[in-house]
């Protein structure tokens, strides 16, 4: 063959060789993949990567074996047992078909769920659980959210240590960003964008929350003037783990999942968790199974409730090895009140405080049909509003501010955004563009009698800036999602109230408020979930051998159901808040680090419970990670779970439950059991003293309950009380109302 007949050849063969691997690419890039978790048999003594690649698809050509690129996401080695992989539906089927797939869950995305704070806690320098622990000394909390600002004062490293030696964890800023109080940052984004950023805050929310948890201290911080004070976390000498699985406000299960798995090979001591994850059986929901594995390596964790409230059974996060927080409020008032043209003021709150608003009367308009109609406040059709005061309604946990730009285009001079009636008396203090005040519906609902009250309503906006002891306080927010759990509706969930409104903390600039700075002032479970991470690790760092269920014990037998004035907490509308709002009651740091007695659980106080919610040895197993068989462990019913809290019903006669309680206070010691319940309610303690004469002793009682008549499908609650001369030992007692 002449020379010119093989470049010919070659130059040919090079072609269809090309023109393999473009179809075998373009073929590829054509099919429509989706992102998935899959869960598997653990590996016997096989490199666990390795082990997850081979549930993958290879593919062949004629010529060559190619594996497709970018199948595998992340493989899960601490907290699941499987893997993340981005699959067509034809390769998904063959995953399936391999010895030790178990099961498949798609990736869904779930929704992100304090300069005053610590003193309205009771936190202080100069006494208490703060000097005591050393402001959370030594513990690791690790934040999973949408990355940190690491440039913000909050967290300078001023007073702190260098991080533990167990401290496996690395830092992932690309200069600087790490030192003393952020230990650690890492970023998950494969799932979302298919790149990995850096783990700074794209959306402010992780900066807030992990500064609420563990921020240094700062003075002279506020929101443009308002709520000014000295910023600090919970436990502000705690070293900070940053995870950030929440790219552009988007949480993908999958990067979450990673972000768990990491904090647990890193050794994180606390997890905090502020996302909103729906209910569901717990062998089909990976966190539950990844918090379980946590729990299990003895990482307290710490999630959001959800913002689903006041709608009953909207309880979000609700395994019972984990803290499961709703959102209360403060005594802090950011004022703008209502002065109607009859004189009658109604107090509201407003972050735009303008500095020189004179006592000026404008026209009041609801811009409704009707009185008994919602006000159009978006396009204002067939109203003039240039020049005067528009009432609108609120439209709940976001818009509010967008229905005031509405306002401002029309011409409208200010704006008085009322509740609905579900939303109470929670009120917002937002960065509104116009004069306004948010109200609730109660004063909505004056606002309107007056206007329909005379022909030429007004009305002027008095702002009257942060307004402290505002009261009540320690109320339930609208929002915070409430029980019983549709998952295990026989344990308390929430477990307890942390402040959730209003709360002003480290903020980061955004895309869309790229010049915002400094601090911010935001509400949701999301922030009532860092106080009690940061209030965990303060307990960890007095007593660093306690388990999770022994710290969730503290928290809740110690916490606070009544307000400032004596007064049982109430809800959103002013009602007495159920437990199935508040949980045990609003969280009291100074207690929590010695409560006296605890509720301890292991692990196989928990794969007990799980045998006895009855859906079968595989579902256990798969929660634990490992073989069960529920006749040797043995089950146990719901209430049998050695909870802080006892949810029981007696409609069908007397329902008796054990609990076992450690002393963890003085040695010698004494404790009598006080009951408080209705008297349609008869409970019975056996025995009705506690001796003890060591610490870390254990002793059992047995609660009996029975109805003396008939309770009807009303529920009812009360508590049962251990009293010590130094100790008060609280544990509610449920009885869910009979649907």
């Amino acid at each position: 063959m002449n020379p010119s007949s093989c470049l010919i050849s070659y130059f040919f063969w090079y072609l269809y060789v090309c023109s393999l691997f473009f179809n075998f690419f373009a073929f590829a890039s054509s099919i429509e993949r989706k992102n998935y978790i899959i869960h598997v048999q653990p590996p016997d003594d096989f490199d666990t990567e390795v082990y997850h690649r081979s549930f993958l698809p290879v593919y062949h050509t004629t010529e060559s074996e190619l594996e497709e690129p970018q199948h595998l996401i992340y493989s899960y080695s601490e907290v699941f047992s499987g893997f993340a992989a981005r699959l067509s539906e034809e390769e998904l089927n063959a995953v399936k078909k391999k010895d030790g797939f178990l099961h498949v869950y798609p990736d869904q995305y779930v929704p992100l769920a304090t300069t005053h704070s610590p003193d309205f806690l009771g936190l202080h320098t100069g006494g208490g659980s703060w000097p005591r622990s050393g402001l959370g000394r030594g513990v690791i909390i690790g934040m999973l959210d949408t990355g940190i600002l690491p440039s913000h004062a909050s967290f300078t490293d001023d007073g702190l240590p260098p991080p533990p030696k167990r401290w496996k964890g690395i830092c992932e800023f690309k200069t600087g960003g790490c030192n003393n109080k952020i230990i650690g940052a890492r970023a998950f984004g494969s799932a979302v964008i298919n790149i990995t950023a850096p783990p700074i805050d794209d959306a402010g929310h992780g900066t807030h929350t992990a500064s609420t948890a563990a921020g240094n201290f700062v003075g002279d911080a506020s929101y443009k003037g308002n709520a000014n004070g000295t910023a600090a976390g919970m436990a502000p000498h705690a070293h900070l783990a940053i995870y950030k699985v929440c790219t552009r406000g988007r949480c993908s299960i999958v990067d979450v999942l990673a972000g768990l798995d990491a904090a647990v090979r890193d050794r994180v001591d606390v997890l905090s968790f502020s996302l909103g994850l729906s209910s569901g059986p717990f062998q089909y929901d990976p966190i539950a199974m990844a918090t379980f594995k946590a729990m299990e390596k003895g990482i307290f964790v710490s999630c959001a409730a959800g913002n689903g409230g006041p709608e009953i059974g909207s309880v979000s996060n609700e395994f019972p090895w984990v803290l499961t927080v709703a959102a209360g409020t403060m005594d802090r008032s950011i004022r703008a009140t209502v002065k109607l043209g009859n004189g009658k003021e109604l107090d509201g709150e407003s972050l735009f405080q303008p500095a020189n608003s004179g006592p000026v009367s404008y026209p009041l308009v609801y811009p409704a049909s009707n009185m008994a109609a919602n006000p159009d406040c978006e396009n204002f059709e067939g109203f003039d509003i240039h020049g005067k005061i528009a009432l609108c309604m609120s439209s709940g946990l976001s818009g509010r501010v967008d229905i005031g730009s509405s306002v401002l285009g029309f011409g409208g001079t200010g704006m008085i955004l009322m509740n609905s009636k579900p939303e109470g008396y929670t009120t917002f203090a937002d960065a509104h563009v116009l004069p306004a005040s948010h109200v609730s519906y109660s004063a909505g609902a004056a606002i309107l009698s007056y206007i329909n009250s005379t022909t030429n309503p007004t009305a002027t906006l008095v702002f009257k800036g942060t307004v402290m002891d505002s009261s009540p306080s320690r109320t339930i927010a609208f929002f915070s999602s409430r029980g019983p759990s549709k998952a295990t509706p026989g344990i308390l969930k929430p477990d307890i109230t942390g402040p959730g409104m209003n709360i002003l903390a480290a903020w980061a600039p955004t895309l869309m408020h790229p010049f915002d700075q400094g601090f911010n002032i935001v509400s949701g479970t999301s922030m009532a979930t860092p106080h009690l991470s940061g209030i965990a690790a303060l307990i960890k760092s007095v007593h660093p051998n306690w388990s999770p269920a022994a710290i969730k014990s503290a928290i809740m037998t110690t916490s606070d159901n009544v307000d400032r004035t004596g007064q049982p907490i109430k809800d959103e509308q002013y009602q007495k808040a159920s437990f199935f709002a508040m949980g045990a009651g609003h969280v009291n740091p100074s207690r929590a680090v010695d409560p006296g007695l605890v509720y301890d659980l292991g692990v196989n106080d928990y794969i007990s419970y799980l045998c006895g919610l009855g859906d079968g040895e595989a579902a256990v197993s798969a929660v634990v990670h490992r073989s069960v068989n529920c006749s040797l462990v043995g089950s146990i019913k719901e209430a049998e779970l050695n909870y802080p809290a006892i949810v029981i019903d007696p409609r069908s006669g007397p329902v008796t439950v054990n609990r076992t309680v450690t002393n963890v206070g003085l040695a010698k010691s004494r404790y009598a059991a006080v009951v408080y319940m209705p008297k349609e309610i008869k409970v019975i303690v056996r025995p009705r003293i506690l001796h003890f004469s060591n610490v870390n002793q254990k002793m059992s009682f047995a609660v009996t309950v029975s109805s003396r008549g008939n309770l009807g499908n009303a529920g009812a609650e009360g508590s049962l009380m251990w009293v010590s001369s130094s100790h008060v030992v609280r544990s509610p007692i449920v009885i869910p109302a009979s649907t």
